[in-house]
């Protein structure tokens, strides 16, 4: 199994499904076509990211993910410089935003795609709790400029869905895709299932 993805949380949470698998990171260029629907974002991007790996690996099970931050109809991404993390969080801060996770996975020219969406409610915060927030470079390297798993996670007041997807990966969801897919085995008292 492969996953098409750099992001060290992602390979973290694929554990949770399984330990068989390496990383080889897409080249592509992450470039949405004109007027995409936000909520479909994710799903473009995971499958342009899995596609471009499965090309070199046709009979392995590539498995390639994208997440975003959507409030009010935009897109949320990865932020440039502090000011920008702070327009994000001051954006969020107070609000209910969702937060989609798209799932690609190709093997032997099938695939599948899938998307999981999470609500995620701030509370509301304070220049200083932003500021403090901003130091400790947590924001820089994540959607929507925070992290719910980690010092990001004082921020936020309620979530409706799947924890996992607002970290980039519903690891419940995509093992049940894979049995579907036929491209995951269970384990069960030494049988295979």
């Amino acid at each position: 199994m492969i996953l098409a993805s750099k992001s060290p949380r992602r390979q973290e949470l694929l554990h949770n499904i399984t330990d068989d698998f390496r990383v080889i990171v897409s080249e592509v260029e992450e470039i949405l076509p004109e007027g995409i629907a936000p909520e479909k974002a994710p799903v473009y991007l995971s499958d342009i990211k899995a596609r471009a790996v499965a090309e070199s690996h046709p009979d392995e099970v590539v498995i390639g993910a994208d997440t975003v931050v959507i409030l009010d109809g935009e897109v949320l991404g990865k932020p440039r410089d502090k000011d920008d993390a702070m327009r994000m969080l001051r954006a969020l801060s107070g609000k209910v935003h969702t937060v989609v996770t798209g799932c690609s996975v190709y093997q032997g020219g099938r695939h599948i795609s899938f998307s999981d969406t999470t609500r995620v409610e701030f509370y509301p915060l304070s220049d200083r709790e932003m500021t403090e927030y901003i130091a400790t470079g947590e924001p820089f390297d994540k959607a929507g400029a925070y992290g719910i798993q980690g010092r990001g996670s004082v921020l936020v007041r309620r979530i409706e869905g799947d924890f996992f997807n607002i970290m980039g990966l519903p690891v419940g969801r995509l093992k049940r895709e894979l049995m579907n897919f036929g491209a995951l085995q269970t384990h069960i008292k030494g049988e295979t299932v």
